[in-house]
């Protein structure tokens, strides 16, 4: 009979509880900063549940706790060991590491299992299964899946403790030796800095400076963000104004420096002028239907989608966000602005169509159709171009790697692991560069769309400026990758990953298997992770051919119960 486990009698949940909490606060270098994926499980949770699991209850042994009083001694001895453990900063503290890991030889005969986790999802199980020093498998269906554990478990290893290879690095580092994927991590950044001014040097003609009026400064400023309405006729025949759609006209409500978009109607055209302090306006679309501003005729929803669905939406840029001297500025969109922002779509780029989920894909009934309808076509045009740029940004790594002294059998590897960590950077930026995003008016900064696992209808929208600084822009989304490379476990085990289907697989070696199991009708992974795996394939499918094989992701065998793909709940249920 199986020793009863830790996790099987009591757990310091409190302590858990919190640091799982604190996580949701942390954000440099931990791990769910690679790459957006949905439902992540807390890193602590995770940690404190494999630990648990393979650490015995003192109860098991009443040859050396015979009493009560005994056994609860001991189990708060290690409740102090788990209650370290989970605490983020000891991530990579040997000291408590080696202690956990010596609790898990003592209860499996001096032997670490493997563990296997099959639904691997965001890998903070695999990833905290590695930092206890486990042999670990990472199994997913998903290819966005599979490739973000690639990154975390697998990938970094292979080059631990290697120095960077980039031909600034021994200029500007005199460190002795490279702990973990530092080297890694550097040579990401120099690489990743150099497809930035290879893409500023081509497009970069598409973000001018704004200009700032003299009551403000005068001069000129970088520009952070446009802030755009999508537009529609008015309902009304005898009025025709094209209605700017905007929730709030509020362009920031931060304390003391509140900036609000006051509409001014000339013809039938609404403009906007920007004032300071509290908005006494309306917006002129919410959740019900609309306003048009000009008539105050009301605008029904079915009305709005009817349009969009007929391709009859417009946009409109409403204001201009720039840098000021430690804060933010404002602006009216001048004509330099408006222009350049007029850009043709690209000729080729990667494209897949967005799957209806009510509730989930709103964006489809206003005429979204597919992934590519997602961006403006300046933001389409740049990211398709920062994937464009790429190729070249490999063989420079080539030229500077073959003048090491790096095994040849690892040169290739190391081309394609930056390969894959700039690939994540551009999807980085994706998701900050696309019309569903939302301005965070506390903040001041551009938030992405999935926040509640969905692509939403939006109606006005930041659009970032990739060169700029601010999050969102190439700097800010390439930054919080080597950090995560510098954070990874630095003395963990062994991590292997494959892409496997479940349904089909057949299991037979020994695994301790702890997972976050698929979540019935909860979230449509596969349709949502169709945003990045087309940006994906472009840029790292030929490296990894067998995962990016099929056009879009796996769907058909995906274990979910989807009644909108698979025609009613019953069926659903029935697949499932």
């Amino acid at each position: 009979m199986a020793n009863k486990k830790l996790i099987e009698v009591a757990l310091p949940l409190e302590a858990i509880n919190a640091a799982s909490a604190r996580e949701k606060s942390i954000r440099h270098g931990h791990p769910s900063t690679l790459h957006l994926w949905w439902a992540r499980r807390p890193l602590a949770a995770a940690r404190a549940v494999i630990w648990a699991s393979l650490v015995d209850d003192p109860s098991s042994h009443p040859e050396q706790f015979p009493t009560v009083e005994e056994q609860n001694i001991e189990r708060q001895r290690l409740f102090k060991i788990l209650e370290d453990l989970v605490v983020w900063e000891n991530s990579n503290n040997q000291e408590v590491l080696d202690a956990a890991k010596a609790e898990i030889m003592k209860s499996n005969v001096n032997d670490l299992p493997v563990l296997l986790d099959p639904f691997a999802g965001g890998g903070s199980i695999p990833l905290e299964a590695q930092r206890l020093g486990l042999k670990t498998h990472a199994h997913d269906l998903n290819p966005v899946a599979v490739m973000i554990n690639k990154a975390m478990i697998e990938i970094p290893r292979q080059f631990f403790g290697m120095p960077p290879i980039n031909p600034d690095s021994c200029v500007t580092h005199t460190i002795d030796g490279w702990m973990g994927a530092q080297g890694l991590a550097e040579d990401v950044r120099y690489y990743g800095s150099m497809l930035r001014k290879e893409a500023e040097n081509r497009i970069g003609h598409l973000y001018p400076t704004v200009q700032i009026p003299e009551n403000q400064g005068g001069g000129r400023a970088t520009v952070i963000a446009w802030i755009w309405a999508r537009t529609v006729k008015c309902q009304n025949p005898a009025c025709g104004c094209q209605i700017p759609l905007i929730k709030s006209l509020y362009l920031t409500k931060k304390k003391g420096k509140e900036k609000y978009l006051r509409p001014v109607i000339s013809g039938k055209h609404v403009s906007f002028a920007i004032e300071s302090g509290k908005c006494n306006y309306s917006g002129t679309i919410g959740r019900k239907g609309g306003v048009c501003p000009k008539c105050n005729a009301t605008i029904s929803l079915e009305y709005v989608r009817d349009k969009g669905q007929k391709n009859e939406l417009g946009a409109q840029m409403l204001a201009v966000v720039a840098e000021g001297n430690r804060t933010r500025l404002y602006l009216a969109p001048d004509d330099e602005q408006i222009l350049a922002a007029e850009v043709e779509r690209p000729a080729a780029y990667p494209d897949l169509e967005i799957a209806y989920y009510p509730g989930c894909t709103n964006c489809k009934i206003y005429g979204m159709e597919n992934f590519s309808d997602i961006y403006t076509s300046r933001q389409l045009y740049a990211v398709n171009e920062f994937s464009n740029i790429l190729p070249s940004i490999i063989q420079s790594i080539r030229n500077d790697i073959n003048r090491t002294d790096m095994l040849e059998s690892m040169k290739t590897e190391y081309c394609n692991a930056i390969q894959t960590y700039l690939a994540f950077a551009i999807d980085r930026l994706a998701t900050r560069s696309n019309r569903v995003c939302l301005w965070n008016t506390i903040g001041e900064k551009i938030e992405q769309p999935f926040g509640r696992q969905a692509i939403p209808m939006v109606w006005s929208y930041p659009e970032v400026n990739v060169f700029s600084k601010s999050s969102g822009g190439w700097e800010s989304s390439l930054e919080w990758i080597p950090e995560m490379l510098e954070n990874l476990p630095i003395y963990g085990g062994e991590g292997s990953v494959r892409q496997s289907d479940a349904n089909i697989e057949r299991y037979t070696s020994k695994y301790i298997v702890s997972t976050d199991p698929p979540y019935y009708n909860n979230v449509p992974y596969a349709d949502l992770a169709d945003f990045f795996y087309m940006w994906l394939r472009k840029n790292i499918g030929n490296l990894y051919p067998e995962i990016f094989s099929t056009v879009a992701t796996p769907k058909e065998t995906e274990i979910v119960a989807e009644k909108y793909r698979h025609g009613g709940d019953e069926e659903a249920k029935k697949i499932f």
